[in-house]
């Protein structure tokens, strides 16, 4: 015979799993913060977390959907379970902070990883995280690999420089200021004020001083203008050949390692595109949040909005997509790190 106590028992533990339902199902359709708890270790480990607080950078790896999180002046922090928990991966390899998108460049491939960190050390994986190669060169805004060929050869932007590139062609271990010294030994003017950067290898880079695309063959010596759509993106996007540029003409091409530029997508974004598992299935991020498309940018759709506070400015955030669990990312310097499930 059953007390009331008994009875009362499944009712109760019926009513704790119908609010963790709704709590799990209140977290789909909205952004959730998930660094929560690694913030809180941290402060209450003693340890002090850097200007301007909390994150500052995210992206994912391709191939499993684990998640990379910057912490400022904290190092760099994996999940493999969807933001639940997070471990520091980095092995004080790397400091400071993200400043702006894409100063973390996943291969696309998954497993090697850059990050171009401003006041603190930058580093690359090729490994997951296991091991770190150093850079040689700190202080960077962002930067490109060419994740198709070697993946030795790095192209970036120095923050505070006046817009100077730089580049290394053994994986960070060593680096070159791209144009001419003067007599202060600084880089001229005239070869400096790059805003936005790509790169095909280590010869046929492109950029931009914030009017067209210009493109050098000889890596970086010499450098002719090659289309008049402007980059609102940092860094151009390499896949299989084919550079993609979100631009103020909406996302171009080049099918001919930077020589000459098409309009394929009319959508305006500022960050991506990032491309899933499937073809033609890529999404891109812009003022009115992920945009994703199904049939190879044809046709697009808004499908989560951006976190309230985050904008698609240069300084500042950084976004991120798993199209293995189909999750979107988003930090932003002094900002928890957000994600949203549709």
């Amino acid at each position: 015979m059953s007390s009331s106590r008994d009875v009362g028992r499944p009712l109760i533990a019926f009513a704790i799993l119908a609010v963790m339902s709704c709590s799990a199902l209140a977290q789909k359709g909205e952004w959730v913060a998930i660094s929560d708890n690694v913030i809180a270790q941290l402060k209450a480990d003693g340890k002090k977390i850097g200007y301007p607080g909390l994150t500052a950078g995210v992206t994912v790896d391709p191939s499993t959907g684990d998640i990379y999180m910057v912490v400022c002046d904290q190092g760099l922090w994996k999940s493999t379970d969807a933001g639940k928990t997070f471990a520091r991966v980095d092995g004080g390899k790397i400091g400071g902070r993200c400043e702006t998108g894409y100063a973390l460049d996943f291969d696309p491939a998954g497993k090697r990883l850059a990050c171009f960190m401003i006041y603190g050390p930058c580093a690359s994986t090729t490994d997951a995280g296991a091991t770190w190669v150093p850079g040689k060169t700190n202080h960077l805004d962002f930067g490109a690999v060419d994740w198709e060929g070697t993946g030795e050869q790095i192209l970036a932007t120095r923050h505070e420089s006046g817009g100077v590139l730089c580049m290394s062609t053994d994986g960070g271990r060593s680096w070159q200021d791209l144009g001419r010294p003067g007599p202060d030994k600084k880089i001229v003017k005239e070869d400096r004020e790059f805003k936005a950067l790509g790169m095909f290898d280590a010869k046929a880079l492109v950029a931009s001083r914030g009017t067209g695309i210009v493109r050098s063959a000889d890596a970086g010596r010499t450098w002719t203008k090659v289309a008049d759509a402007t980059p609102v993106a940092a860094v151009m996007v390499v896949r299989k050949g084919v550079g993609y540029w979100a631009t103020d003409r909406g996302v171009m091409t080049s099918k001919d390692r930077g020589e000459t530029w098409s309009e394929a997508w009319p959508i305006k974004a500022v960050f991506g595109p990032y491309f899933g598992g499937k073809d033609g299935h890529v999404v891109v991020v812009g003022k009115e949040g992920f945009s994703e498309s199904l049939d190879g940018g044809a046709t697009w759709k808004v499908v989560a909005p951006l976190p309230a506070g985050f904008n698609t400015n240069r300084v500042g955030a950084n976004y991120a997509w798993d199209s293995v669990h189909d999750v979107f990312y988003a930090s932003s310097m002094g900002k928890p790190t957000f994600r949203f499930e549709r």
